[in-house]
């Protein structure tokens, strides 16, 4: 993919580690809050990486020092009529969709399918947790800070927000979260279940691409399937998601990737895998 540039975003493949993506949040004169044309940029992204082949995880960090994303562009929002501000959040929120893979991708074939990894150094508010919120994972430095301030405002998280957040830390919590708009550190989002890791500040991104580097030496159709089992399955009973299980599992069973992994195993060598 190499390295592209959109509004307030720069896409780079890490050249070193073929398979892991970025994308980088890059508004520092309104500390990455998300506006039409950033949005814009953000779906044109997702939509190229979900196209590329070589893609296997997706890291998406800030370029802006002490800031993930200060949630939507308010100066923007309020030249908006209340039917485009609808607009903008019901496209915000698809966006984030797509990124989470909510979408079924038998009617979206291109929903992204890979696993994606919120870096978060510095302030995460509103609409930029509800992004981190849509990823696989999250990495927060210790100085990040989370909150969704949108009662404050008179308004709810309309990005999913509502949705993800209990499902991550339970509804009580989620409620507290909510109602009050209270601010968390990275320790506390790894304590209840928010987060995935907190390491010392200016270190999120060495652990994520740590991560990522794990993941990209898998199986990338079954890390593709397994993310599919998972997110899809939770949504259902459990006899409808052990059928997805079973659904995702047969459709490996004669691929190319799975014959190589028996024979690595058995030579006592590396896989090369090739998504076949």
């Amino acid at each position: 993919m190499g390295l592209s540039h959109g509004i307030g975003l720069v896409i780079k493949t890490i050249e070193f580690r073929r398979g892991i993506v970025e994308v980088n949040l890059d508004r520092p004169g309104v500390k990455n809050a998300i506006g039409w044309d950033m949005l814009r940029g953000l779906q044109h992204s997702l939509e190229a990486i979900s196209r590329d082949s070589s893609a296997n995880v997706l890291m998406i960090r800030s370029s802006v020092p002490k800031v993930f994303c200060a949630g939507a562009d308010l100066k923007e929002r309020k030249t908006m009529s209340s039917s485009e501000v609808q607009d903008f959040v019901n496209t915000l929120r698809s966006t984030f969709s797509y990124l989470e893979h909510l979408t079924n991708p038998q009617k979206v074939p291109q929903a992204l399918c890979i696993p994606s990894i919120a870096v978060v150094e510095g302030a995460a508010f509103g609409g930029g947790l509800e992004m981190a919120l849509s990823c696989d994972l999250r990495i927060c430095g210790e100085d990040a800070v989370l909150s969704m301030p949108e009662t404050g405002l008179a308004i709810i998280p309309g990005a999913g927000g509502t949705q993800r957040l209990p499902r991550l830390v339970g509804r009580s919590v989620a409620k507290e979260l909510i109602f009050t708009g209270r601010k968390i550190c990275g320790r506390d989002a790894v304590s209840m279940g928010l987060a995935n890791y907190c390491v010392p500040s200016g270190e999120a991104h060495l652990k994520a691409l740590e991560i990522a580097q794990s993941i990209n030496q898998k199986g990338p159709l079954a890390i593709r399937l397994a993310k599919r089992a998972i997110n899809e399955g939770f949504e259902v009973g459990l006899a409808s998601a052990l059928a997805l299980e079973e659904e995702c599992y047969e459709q490996l069973l004669n691929t190319k990737d799975r014959l190589e992994g028996l024979a690595a195993f058995a030579e006592k060598r590396k896989p090369k895998y090739v998504g076949e």
